[in-house]
């Protein structure tokens, strides 16, 4: 039931949240390029980047617990890609199959007029079924096709950049 689950602004108290969530995906290989665990510490400098009004991160939590999170993060920092962004999702294990990257992810689309943004972009991984099947369901297209871009024990993965116009 959707309508149990809040997304609100991340505060700093979430970060050890966020961070175990993030973790939990690592040794699985298929969302992130990270291939140890990273620290609260290493994620402050990322945490700050984010602002409410124009690249913000959340977290989606029920009765209390943090269960996923969505970051908005600028796509090339430069003036003229200020409209683009880079969207993320994290979901943790206990919640996925809920349809909550969908609602995060419909979420953020409803946000972009507020928040300057025109286009929307997902970097996943081309052996990421799950991630890219939710992407394309909810209208993203594929952009670009990086073959063989990223090594990950050893084997050469692919990245797949999907593409959405939001306004």
């Amino acid at each position: 039931m959707l309508e149990d689950f809040k997304i609100r602004d991340a505060q700093w108290d979430d970060l050890p949240a966020i961070v175990a969530i993030y973790n939990s995906t690592v040794s699985c290989r298929m969302v992130t390029a990270d291939t140890e665990p990273v620290s609260v510490e290493s994620k402050d400098g990322w945490f700050k980047e984010h602002s409410s009004t124009s690249r913000p991160l959340w977290v989606v939590e029920t009765q209390g617990k943090i269960c996923g999170w969505l970051s908005f993060q600028s796509f090339y920092g430069r003036p003229a890609y200020q409209a683009t962004a880079k969207v993320s999702i994290y979901i943790h294990q206990e919640f996925r199959g809920r349809k909550l990257g969908e609602f995060l992810i419909k979420s953020a689309i409803e946000a972009c007029p507020k928040l300057h943004v025109k286009t929307l972009l997902g970097f996943i991984f081309g052996h990421n079924e799950p991630s890219l099947k939710l992407f394309s369901k909810i209208g993203f297209e594929k952009w670009a096709h990086l073959p063989k871009i990223a090594e990950l024990d050893g084997i050469e993965r692919d990245l797949i950049i999907l593409g959405k116009r939001v306004n």
